[in-house]
Formats: structure tokens, sequence, C-alpha cells
């Protein structure tokens, strides 16, 4: 029987790691201090067998080093030349800083950005979405309450699971994280919220949860636009209020420009004394009490009708709706810009779905905060490999799907551009060999 049509000398797993470059990984690994007292399983075996790991969907210490094993053949030609055993890698999770697997990261996004980035010049995409950022969190549960502590309080029976809290911004014409931070789950979403951080130009699309007047304000001053969702119970004074119509009479959406006001406590000794010294401070000090500085934030609100249709009991259609408020400092956009600039936000929910969804995140490969960051960062950069690998190929495919594809030809000998073009291709050549074959001989006795 002869070779497929999609067959390569190579396994699919290594066609994945031609992004990478084995030296370059090396003095990553040697620059953070990875490569100390270490004799044969360095930055570059370690990366492998965790990227092997992760996109097997192993959950535990041992599945890794039983299958290393028996894929040994395949794996020495990736340049794996000795098999971990459970102790090698638990104490390499544990010894090798988790900023040399950040690094082979950053690195890997910034070189392959020109295959992410979605062009705006054919007028498929808005002009505003190559300047738009999304930030947001998400807390992966853990086992212990030692390392990074949980939210909420202490049961009354058990023990309080822990939790990690992964901080990202993604830029929307890309979908993949480009700035990650990492702190316990009881951590509040702001401290990501850095408005220094931010240029002039940018956009960002946020939960409600980062709602700060101080920053908010700042933002606006640095020009950078931010787009998100009002809280429930905001005070704030109305300054205009406009409705618009749609052409059946009902409403499109409603337009208020507002100021809200905070009060904050004066800071202590010479630097209350340099702000009341500044013009906006002498201003600020006619309103404010003794010990209270006025912050006061100028903002737009955007509340339209969110309606949604779906099939009830019979097949009928059933439209429900609701009032979303959205808040933004940009008063020249468009309404509609506005909105779907909020509604892009999604599109980091639907990333920290894919990822727990299809790795493994539920179980960890050490005890540490190293470990348990260096599996997160490996993480991330598998989901940025099939992210590159879907964005190449012409077909569609889903994450999921591809991603179990992948998991189950990892160390097989498929090309696999290939094969994920047409993975139905040489099924239907076999069919058509089979129906075109002539028929057989039979032997007559008479």
């Amino acid at each position: 029987m002869g070779k497929g049509t999609n067959f390569i000398g190579q396994p699919l797993l290594t066609q994945l790691l031609k992004f990478f470059d084995k030296d370059k990984i090396l003095r990553m690994s040697r620059k953070a201090g990875g490569e100390r007292y270490v004799k044969s399983f360095d930055g570059w075996h370690h990366l492998v067998v965790m990227l092997y790991a992760v996109l097997m969907r192993f959950d535990s210490l041992r599945e890794i080093t039983a299958s290393t094993l028996a894929e040994a053949r395949k794996l020495n030609h990736l340049g794996i030349t000795t098999m971990p055993r459970r102790s090698t890698l638990s104490d390499a999770n544990a010894r090798r800083p988790e900023a040399f697997f950040e690094a082979v990261y950053r690195d890997l996004l910034a070189s392959n950005r020109h295959l992410l980035s979605a062009d705006s010049r054919n007028g498929s995409m808005p002009p505003w979405l190559a300047n738009l950022l999304i930030m947001d969190s998400t807390t992966i549960p853990l086992f212990s309450n030692l390392i990074f502590k949980g939210v909420g309080r202490n049961p009354k029976t058990g023990k309080k699971k822990g939790g990690i809290k992964v901080h990202k911004i993604i830029r929307a014409a890309e979908g993949v994280a480009s700035d990650i931070k990492f702190t316990s789950a009881a951590t509040h979403d702001s401290f990501m919220f850095v408005p220094e951080e931010f240029n002039k130009g940018e956009l960002l699309a946020i939960d409600r949860a980062y709602i700060d007047y101080e920053k908010l304000e700042k933002l606006t001053q640095r020009g950078v636009v931010y787009v998100t969702k009002m809280k429930k119970g905001l005070k704030y004074e109305v300054i205009s209020d406009v409705m618009y119509m749609d052409a059946k009479n009902g409403m499109a959406y409603r337009i208020q420009e507002v100021e809200f006001t905070k009060k904050k406590s004066k800071k202590k000794d010479g630097d209350a004394d340099e702000a009341k010294d500044t013009p906006q401070g002498k201003e600020a000090s006619r309103d404010a009490k003794d010990g209270e500085e006025i912050i006061t934030h100028r903002a737009r609100i955007i509340t339209y009708p969110d309606v949604k249709k779906s099939k009830g009991k019979g097949g009928k259609e059933v439209v429900k709706g609701k009032m979303v408020s959205l808040l933004t400092n940009d008063f020249t956009m468009k309404a509609e810009d506005i909105i779907a600039i909020y509604k892009k936000r999604w599109e980091i929910e639907t990333l920290f779905r894919q990822i727990k969804q299809n790795f493994p995140l539920r179980y960890f490969y050490g005890e540490s905060a190293n470990a348990i960051k260096i599996q997160i960062w490996v993480t991330l950069i598998a989901n940025l490999l099939l992210t590159l690998m879907q964005r190449s190929l012409k077909r569609t495919w889903s994450f999921s799907g591809l991603a179990t594809m992948v998991r189950i030809l990892l160390m097989c000998y498929v090309d696999y551009r290939l094969f994920f073009e047409n993975p139905e291709k040489e099924w239907q050549e076999i069919l058509i060999a089979t129906a075109e074959a002539p028929p057989e001989m039979e032997l007559k006795f008479e």
C-alpha cells in the first residue's frame, strides 16, 4: 500500500517548531538565568516538552514522561536527546524562571504580528479597528489558597481554593494577548488599568469594573478614547440630552453629555502645597472642603435598545430586548461606531473561553508559583501557534476543531498545509480508486 498524498518527512510538531529559532531560544534562557546548573535539560528541551504536553492536553507529569518515552524516536528528530523523568521536569518547572517563557511568547508575537493583523484598507474592516485595545481579566481556579489567594469567605468545611487572575490586553485586529500580568484572584481588575501605559490615538474597550473617574480623566488628558458600560447608581450632572428616532418612530439611541464629580483626599505636606499652586489646584480648592480635592470628568452616555431574536416553542420567533448604556469620552464618533467598539470587547471573552476549553488548565504540573505561571505561558504560546496556523489556512476551521485535529496528528508525518486545506481529499481518492478497480477474476470449474 502506497504512502498517503499528505505524507512528509517530519511530524506535525516539528513543523510547528519552525516558528522558533533554537539558538535564539537558548540565548533567551541564558539571559533569564535558566541555564545555571543545567546539565542536559536546557531551555529548548523544556520548551518542546511542555509544548508537547499542552498540545496533547496531558494532566500530569506521569502522562508526559510515559508519552515521551513512547515517542522517543520521533522526538529525537526534534533535537530532544534526553527523555525527562518526572523529577527532572518537576525541578525544571520550579527552577527555570517563568520570565524565559514570557520572553519566548513576546518574541513569537513580535516576529509574526504581520500574519495576525487584519487590514482595514480593503474596506472590510472599520478604520478604528487597528487602534482598538481590549482589556479584561479571567480567573483560573487552583488547588490551594496558599500561593494565590482566592476570592470570597473561607468555607466552614473543607479548604478554600485559591486562584490566579490573568490580566490581558489584546489588540482587536490580532485576536491574541499582547500584554499579560498575573495576580492572585483577590486582586481587583484595576491593577492592570494604568493610564500612563496607553498612548495618544488608541481606543480602549473595557468592562465597567474599571470605572474610576480619576483614571478615566487621565486617559482623556492623554488623548486615549475609552468605551465601557455604565454602572448602576453612578451620580452625574446632565449637560445635554438628545434622543434620536428610527424610521419606525421608535428609539434608535439617546445621547447625553454628562459631568462626573469625585472628591479625593489631598496629598499630605509638600505635595498638597504644590497642588494648590497650579491653576487647576486653585480652581478646585475653591469648591472643595479642607483636605479634599474635586476631580471632574466630562463624558458621553449613549443608550440604545439591544434587541435579540430567537426561536421559541413551536418555531415562533421570540423578540427580547433591553436598554444598554455605554460611557465614552469621545464626542465626535458616531453612536453606531461606539456601539460597535463595545461589542468588539466580547472578543476577549471568546479568547478566554478558547484557552480554557482547549488546553489543560484544570490540573497543573507543579505546585509552585513559578510552575503555574510557566504552564500558563506555554498555554499562551500554544494558543498563539494554533492561531498562526489557523490564519495561514484558506479553509475555515473553528479553533476547537483545529486544536483537536492537531492533538490527534501531532506526532504523525503529515504536511499540515496540504492536509488541513482538504482533509477529505485522500479519502475521496481511495473511494474513486476502489470504484475504478477492475473486477476480480473468478475461477470456474466444469
